[in-house]
């Protein structure tokens, strides 16, 4: 069932990957107390030789909060089968690494309102005050 994983190019061996499966929480029913439905991926991101240094490197930035001791943990249990929480949990861990390992965007180029811009919005600003203006009682 494990299958490699594919981030930008680079193949992470399903060899890396450590699973776990431990029993889902919440409501049951009569087989609730027996099956090791919950599956929990973890993928040690420092370690791996798989991912050329510049994807890890940008991964180990972008996944610093959720990393412990350089491992990436994805667990998954909403589902009743082992076999579809272990094939959730590693489709949302591939598209986490995916996310993490993006070019970051360009740099913003600066800009201003063109003159027309701000001519039109004062306009509007004068015609809203007109309206308010006009609403008052002549007594005020």
């Amino acid at each position: 069932m494990p299958t490699d994983l594919d981030i930008r190019g680079s193949v992470v061996p399903a060899a890396e990957l450590s699973w776990r499966f431990s029993r889902s929480s919440g409501p049951g029913g009569q087989s609730v107390n027996t099956t090791d439905s919950r599956a929990e991926v973890s993928f040690d991101l420092a370690a791996t030789t798989s991912l050329p240094e510049l994807l890890k490197t940008r991964a180990l930035h972008n996944l610093a909060d959720r990393l412990v001791d350089g491992v990436l943990t994805v667990a998954a249990s909403e589902q009743r089968s082992q076999l579809m929480n272990r094939q959730a949990a590693q489709r949302r861990l591939a598209e986490l690494l995916v996310t993490a390992t993006a070019p970051p965007p360009p740099p913003r180029r600066p800009t201003r309102p063109s003159r027309r811009a701000k001519q039109r919005r004062l306009t509007e600003k004068h015609q809203r005050s007109e309206v308010k203006r006009l609403r008052k009682s002549p007594d005020d």
